[in-house]
This record gives structure tokens, sequence and C-alpha cells, in this order.
């Protein structure tokens, strides 16, 4: 009996024994380790403060510094601190000049693959963002940010002045140099300086002979469109702009709200100098001088200087001789006109009372 039960268990042995096979000890050994490794995949790790969760360690301690506002890494150059090294790396660009993402169409770098990206829907004609409301396209996503405004009506930029709301910042800050009196666009021919970049390029056709704009009136040559319009109502005598205090009418509706201002008395533009106030932005910049000590216009004879452009004219014609001030009573001629002025006072003060 003991002999058969020792055979048996030999041949248990020899059959657990066989090759391909496995024991099935060793079976529920394997299933308990794949077990165990599932279990460790899918381990988490949550962050306390919100409860998201992260597959790593590292990741939920990098996700911890939104919460702590800690920023480990910083920028030897200008000590700018970052959350992250990778984005330490990337500003260190900044000051390198480094420019590692270049397009293949045009040769232009940029320090941002992010750049780039956004750079080659010009080459493609790529615009992925598309306004719900008109189906138009844009190239950028912060295009059609600020595109979207115009649909809602959204003006969230007031003016701390008179309290006028912009749909743009920039269109804000534009604004805003009307009350400053700011014109940081300067011509480098001359001098004169400008509140919008677009006045300053079309101040640059008056250093060019190119006047590509005619007047089929008169045949008269302008430099811009916009000269040409206000030219022709010369011709057309049209001035629909009728004040109803004093009967005054203008060919322009900016010159019609800045003659409004003289009999509503209000002074927006603010000298931040003394604080008076002035009516337009060009009486501002013309008071400034007297602070500032700016003489812009020079006289070509004798090198004197002057504040305002209509002195100059004034004070060359002592050097030329012309006197385009007429008397209608005796014809005498003056170079100014309040020289015209007093001679008729004094002369023919029957003629003015009539």
């Amino acid at each position: 009996m003991e002999v058969k039960e020792e055979s048996q268990e030999l041949l248990e042995k020899k059959h657990n024994s066989i090759p391909g096979e496995k024991s099935l000890s060793c079976s529920l050994t394997d299933n308990n380790n794949k077990s165990q490794r599932r279990e460790r995949v899918k381990k988490v790790f949550t962050c306390p403060q919100c409860a998201k969760s992260f597959t790593q360690k590292i990741g939920l301690e990098r996700h911890m510094l939104i919460h702590t506002g800690e920023k480990p890494f910083t920028c030897s150059q200008c000590g700018k601190s970052f959350r992250c090294k990778r984005n330490l790396v990337d500003h260190i660009r900044v000051h390198t000049g480094e420019k590692p993402f270049t397009c293949d169409q045009c040769g232009k770098s940029f320090a941002y693959k992010t750049g780039l990206n956004r750079h080659i829907r010009i080459h493609t004609g790529e615009k992925p963002f598309m306004c719900p409301q008109c189906g138009r396209g844009f190239a950028l996503s912060g295009a059609i940010r600020r595109h979207i405004k115009i649909h809602s009506g959204e003006k969230p930029h007031t003016c701390d002045h008179c309290g006028k709301r912009f749909t743009y910042k920039e269109n804000l800050k534009e604004h805003m140099r009307i009350h400053t009196g700011e014109r940081p666009y300067t011509c480098v021919e001359c001098g004169k300086s400008f509140t919008h970049v677009s006045s300053l390029k079309e101040h640059l056709h008056t250093h060019s002979a190119v006047r590509p704009f005619n007047c089929n009136q008169c045949g008269k040559t302008f430099l811009s469109s916009s000269i040409l319009k206000r030219h022709l109502q010369v011709h057309m005598q049209e001035k629909p702009y009728l004040c109803s205090l004093c009967g005054k009418s203008f060919a322009r509706l900016d010159g019609f709200k800045e003659h409004q201002k003289i009999h509503t008395g209000v002074r927006t533009h603010v000298c931040f100098e003394c604080g008076n106030g002035f009516i337009s932005a060009t009486h501002l910049k013309l008071h400034q001088r007297i602070h500032t000590g700016e003489k812009p216009y020079k006289c070509s004879h004798c090198n004197k200087r002057f504040s305002r452009s209509g002195t100059l004219k004034a004070h060359e014609r002592i050097h030329t001789g012309e006197k385009p001030y007429h008397c209608t009573a005796c014809g005498k001629s003056f170079n100014q006109s309040n020289q015209l002025l007093s001679h008729k006072k004094k002369h023919h003060s029957v003629v003015l009372l009539q």
C-alpha cells in the first residue's frame, strides 16, 4: 500500500515536470503578480485641494505648485520665476535671442513652436477658428475672441475722463490721447507728431512729389482720397452740419462737434501741468508748448523759431514783403490781419459801423 502511494506521488511529480506545463501553484502565483501590477498601474495620486488625480507622484507635486503659488525656477538674467523648468528654458530665449523654430516656406524663425504654428497659417490660409454668429474664419484664437465682441455689443473698456466706452483696449488707448494730447508718432523728415499711425502715413506723402488723387473739377492733386473728398466740398459748397445755436454750418462732422463745445463750455482736454481745460486736442497741444518750451516751426530766413505755424507764416512776411490783408476802404495793405483791424478802427470807423 505504501509502495502504491509512493508510485502515485512520483507520477504526479513527473506529470508536473513536463516541459511547457506549469504547476497549479505557479499559475496562481503568476495571476497574483499580474493583479498586483494592475493594482499598481491603477494607483492614483489625488490633489487634496481640488481632487484632480494623477498616475504619477511627480505629476501631483507639479500640480500642487498651482495651489501654493510656488515658482522654484528663477531666471538668472531678470529674476522672473516659473513653476516648471520647461517654462524657464523657453523664457531664456527672450534674453539669448535664440529662435530654433524656422518656417520652411519663407525662412522666418521663431522662439517658440506655437509662434511658428500660427505663422504657418499665413502660408496655408488655414482659419480654424469660426465665428458661430456669422461664420467668418480666423487664423488666431485671440482674433475670434475680439471679433465676437462685435456681435455681443460688449464694450468693457471705459474712458475715465469722458465715460466713452470701447470694445477693445487699444481703441481706448488711442482715445485717451485726445485728453492727454499725446502724439507718439513722429515724422523723421520734419519732426511733426501725430496721434495715430495712419495720420503719420498720410503725412509722409507730403515729403514725396507723388499726389495720385485728382479733383475732376479744378485739376488740383492731393495726397490721399480723404483730403480730396474734403476738397470736393469746396466745389459743392456743401455744409450739411448746422449749429442750431448760432446758425453756423460746417462741411465736416468733426468740425461741427468741435464748434459745439464753444456753446456748451465742455473742455474735455485737460493739461496735466496746470489743470487748464481746452475744447480740442489741438488747442491742448498748442498750450502745452508753454510748459515744454517747444518751438517746432523755424524761419527759413533768420532761424527764429515759433511754437505755432500761423505765427511763423506771419513772421516770414517780414522777409518776403507779402501783404495779403487789404483795406477795402482805401486799398492799403498789411502783412498781418490784426494790423488791418487796427487800421480800420483808427481810420475807417464809419465804415465799420455800417
